[in-house]
């Protein structure tokens, strides 16, 4: 039987089936009174892992995510990421891991998310221009500091993933990843090998009409929607797989976490498995 939970470093026992914040509106108004809703929904479900990042909007989101759980119930993991930042001639949005910066956002963050340490702590992107050991060893002091309790990772290859933990120990990989798009499978197995969280970001992807077509029969054979099987492929694809899927309607999220009920048989499985060759 496919496990429900999984713990993040070997100590912070997380519910596998979380979810994705980015597509939260944050602006005054009904849509942001419906965000909050979705946000303590999801916890009223069940939901333990929340993700996070201060590229979405520039902190907004995590100043709702505060918004709407402080004080934050017990086995609750609101996770967030930084090293992009709006730099440069035009205050663009752009790479940006030197120390100084890092060290700023984590302190902006845990002030907008209302705590004294961010229990995971990922970096968004590897910042070409900063060399590696420099940010994770930033993220490295500044878990040493007592402000960060874990460090993740963000859209890396195996060569960089092997790099950092030469560093740091690695708790969390986030990259894209789903059914149809399986680019990332040497890293996936890579997370399985050392026992890393691996949190896929665009957990649910159209492909061609094959593709589609091919999920769409495991789902009127199951009586469920594409969507729902997409998450179940995931979560029986590896224990080490936390899916984020982000929506910003009640009745998506509990479609969403719906799925962690649903058995996929061998047959079903080996079929959805081929389909990323047609995408």
């Amino acid at each position: 039987m496919t496990s429900t939970v999984f713990r993040i470093g070997g100590d912070l026992e997380v519910r596998r089936l979380g979810f994705g914040a980015m597509h939260l509106p944050t602006e005054a108004g009904a849509a942001r009174e419906s965000a909050l809703a979705v946000v303590r929904r999801a916890v009223d479900l069940g939901v333990t892992l929340i993700d996070t990042a201060y590229l979405y909007g520039g902190g907004a989101n995590e100043e709702l995510l505060a918004e709407a759980l402080y004080p934050y119930p017990d086995g609750l993991l609101v996770t967030t990421k930084v090293g992009v930042a709006r730099s440069g001639p035009q205050a663009a949005w752009k790479l940006d891991g030197r120390p100084s910066v890092l060290r700023a956002q984590v302190e902006q963050a845990l002030r907008r998310l209302r705590v004294e340490r961010i229990e995971l702590l990922q970096l968004h992107r590897i910042d070409p221009e900063t060399p590696l050991a420099d940010q994770v060893g930033t993220l490295r002091d500044l878990r040493d500091e007592g402000k960060i309790a874990r460090i993740g990772l963000s859209e890396v290859t195996v060569a960089e993933l092997e790099q950092a933990r030469q560093t740091v120990d690695v708790a969390s990989v986030q990259n894209r990843y789903n059914v149809l798009d399986r680019e990332h499978e040497p890293v996936l197995t890579a997370c399985e090998r050392a026992g890393i969280a691996f949190l896929p970001w665009r957990p649910v992807a159209a492909g061609t009409s094959g593709a589609k077509a091919g999920i769409a029969a495991v789902a009127s054979d199951v009586g469920a929607t594409a969507t729902q099987i997409a998450l179940a492929w995931l979560l029986g694809r590896s224990p080490v797989i936390l899916p984020i899927p982000g929506t910003a309607r009640v009745d998506h999220l509990e479609e969403n976490l719906a799925a962690e009920g649903l058995h996929l048989t061998p047959t079903q499985r080996a079929s959805l498995d081929r389909l990323h060759e047609l995408a």
